[in-house]
């Protein structure tokens, strides 16, 4: 079992950085990962984390501007977003799998029924 909290959405400048948190509370070892969804579209996979922070996995629409870190003794994981744009707005939700989330492409974790979610931030990136 897995519980997850996001925090750290707000409404943001286009251009401007944000840093979402994903509060991790679980006695096993997971991949943590995050996902989006944008105004009436579905939910997309963004990136992960393995477990012991060793590997990483993104989509290709997220490289170079997201980025994913944990830090384990904190039981936290970081969603690190640069030079934000419109079309990054979105729920993002943080989540968790009995498929580890670095194993396979962001396109199967996309369109498979992920395990465990957290309630979701909203990110707003005005124009």
């Amino acid at each position: 079992q897995v519980q997850l909290v996001e925090s750290g959405g707000g409404l943001v400048q286009a251009g401007g950085s944000l840093r979402l948190s994903c509060a991790v509370s679980t006695s096993a070892n997971y991949d943590i990962g995050w996902f989006r969804q944008a105004p009436g579209k579905g939910r997309e996979f963004v990136g992960a984390i393995s477990w012991d922070g060793t590997k990483t996995n993104y989509a290709d629409s997220a490289k170079g501007r997201f980025t994913v870190s944990r830090d384990n003794a904190k039981n936290t994981v970081l969603l690190q977003i640069s030079s934000l744009k419109p079309e990054d707005t979105a729920i993002y939700y943080c989540a968790a799998d009995r498929i580890p989330l670095t194993y396979y492409s962001a396109r199967y974790y996309t369109k498979r029924q992920v395990d465990f979610w957290g309630q979701g931030t909203q990110v707003t990136v005005s124009s």
